[in-house]
């Protein structure tokens, strides 16, 4: 009778370790002994089973590869360890796409990132063949440095609603608010590498890969969380309004926002649609004409999306007066909104080449080391203003430029420009003025802004 019962016993231990689960609400997803569970999208490079551990080898001349859960998942809490060659870059898709109306099955959607370079990004958030980087880490220094490089890197990936969070090695990396993909599938990606011999052969190795779907608020860790990026369109975050985020822009109405010289906004040129603030592009020669905010702003943190139509031109000027000028048009320190390859404007031989294209400047510094998202997509522009005049220019979550308004050096820059004469702005020194509007330029052509909003610094 004992050996029967230890005969059960043993029957039902097995068969707990045969099972795809490992306790406490949690599923493996890859089982150790094969690709059961998966299925393999885009490239060929190859994707094995080396001593219980998921193993993708880098290819010549494949494009990126993905082995992708034949489940599809919403909310979720997905934990795994991963090992990368240093020399590679890779990534874990989730809430993840292959449609064939799209890109001809191209994987899209979320990935969380592992990147063994020095500029540290591991645990970042892209958006695979949409939007680029929705999360970097260039804000976190406690996150640049929670990646090892020669061992096992433990992640954690908690997507809960439209929340997205992400941890490295116990670091919170990313705090993301999106809701562009609700759901999709997980997948393991061995980055392209070209015709590159060097890196041909390299590998990517993954273990104790396990998702919870089930009873996630109790689990969802608290505390030491990252600044949270909100790119939910026309919202402020509970976190965005108690650090003093306001929308300049409720999607809805022109609340906030009179055309320049005028009391009220325009009648004609503009429209509000699909959440949108739409310069529309004139049948004639009549255009509805700049508007500016109500309120004037010294020190402050500005974000706005902008999506261009082919050739387009407009600005996000600050600092402006309306001080009046044979033009009747308004002046100030731009952040320039154009399409690069289809407006000539941005090959014009100026005093400083290049600070007339997209993110510059405009006619003063040029922005560097752009990453731009194609025209009819989304594009986020950001300009920071802080109390001791230094200013930044940011597109898409990269810096593209810096100066600091009133220096000699940017002075310097305004007497080689077309705002040398700069007596209509009223103190004769262009661009200095202690505080101004924010303008959305009419320059003619269709451009749409939406999730416009302003961070006054100076306001306690």
């Amino acid at each position: 009778m004992k050996t029967v019962f230890k005969s059960v016993i043993c029957l039902f231990i097995f068969f707990c370790a045969s099972c795809n689960t490992s306790g406490g609400g949690w599923t493996h997803l890859f089982n150790g002994k094969d690709l059961t569970g998966f299925r393999q999208l885009n490239g060929n490079a190859p994707f094995r089973v080396e001593n219980g551990e998921l193993t993708g080898v880098s290819t010549k001349n494949e494009p990126s590869s993905f082995l992708a859960t034949e489940q599809d998942y919403g909310d979720f809490i997905l934990e795994f360890e991963v090992w990368c060659a240093p020399t590679l870059n890779s990534g874990v898709q989730f809430r993840s796409l292959s449609r064939p109306d799209f890109l001809d099955g191209r994987v899209h959607g979320y990935q969380c990132e592992i990147d063994p370079s020095d500029r540290a990004w591991s645990g970042g958030i892209y958006d695979e063949a949409r939007r680029g980087w929705l999360v970097t880490l260039t804000d976190n220094k406690a996150g640049q440095a929670a990646y090892r490089k020669t061992g096992w890197n433990h992640y954690r990936v908690e997507a809960i609603g439209d929340n997205l969070r992400i941890w490295l090695n116990g670091v919170n990396t990313s705090n993301l608010r999106d809701n562009t993909t609700p759901k999709g599938f997980i997948a393991l990606q061995i980055h392209s590498i070209g015709n590159n011999d060097a890196l041909d052969g390299e590998k990517i190795r993954w273990k104790n890969l396990r998702i919870m779907t089930e009873n996630l608020e109790a689990h969802r860790r608290q505390g030491n969380l990252a600044p949270e990026i909100n790119r939910i369109p026309n919202t402020l975050s509970a976190q965005e309004q108690a650090d003093g985020w306001e929308l300049l822009f409720d999607g809805e109405t022109s609340n906030g926002w009179r055309g320049a010289f005028r009391d009220a906004f325009p009648e004609r040129g503009w429209k509000i649609a699909d959440g949108q603030l739409i310069i529309l592009k004139p049948e004639g020669d009549e255009r509805g004409g700049d508007i500016v905010t109500e309120n004037r702003y010294s020190a402050f943190e500005l974000s706005a999306e902008f999506k261009l139509t082919k050739g387009a031109n407009s600005g996000i000027k600050y600092f402006t007066l309306e001080s009046e000028h044979p033009h009747r048009s308004v002046y100030g320190l731009e952040y320039q909104v154009l399409d690069d390859a289809g407006h000539p404007d941005a090959k014009l031989a100026t005093s400083f080449p290049g600070s007339r294209t997209l993110a510059s400047l405009y006619d003063l510094i040029p922005a560097e080391h752009k990453r731009t998202n194609p025209i009819g997509e989304w594009n986020l522009a950001g300009i920071k203003v802080f109390a001791d005049n230094h200013v930044e220019h940011w597109l898409n979550g990269f810096k593209v430029l810096e100066y600091e308004r009133g220096a000699e050096a940017f002075r310097e820059r305004v007497k080689g420009s077309k705002f040398a004469d700069s007596a209509y702005n009223g103190n004769g020194l262009f661009g200095e003025a202690p505080e101004g509007y924010i303008l959305l330029q009419d320059h003619g052509d269709e451009v749409a802004f939406r999730s416009i909003k302003i961070k006054d610094l100076k306001r306690k």
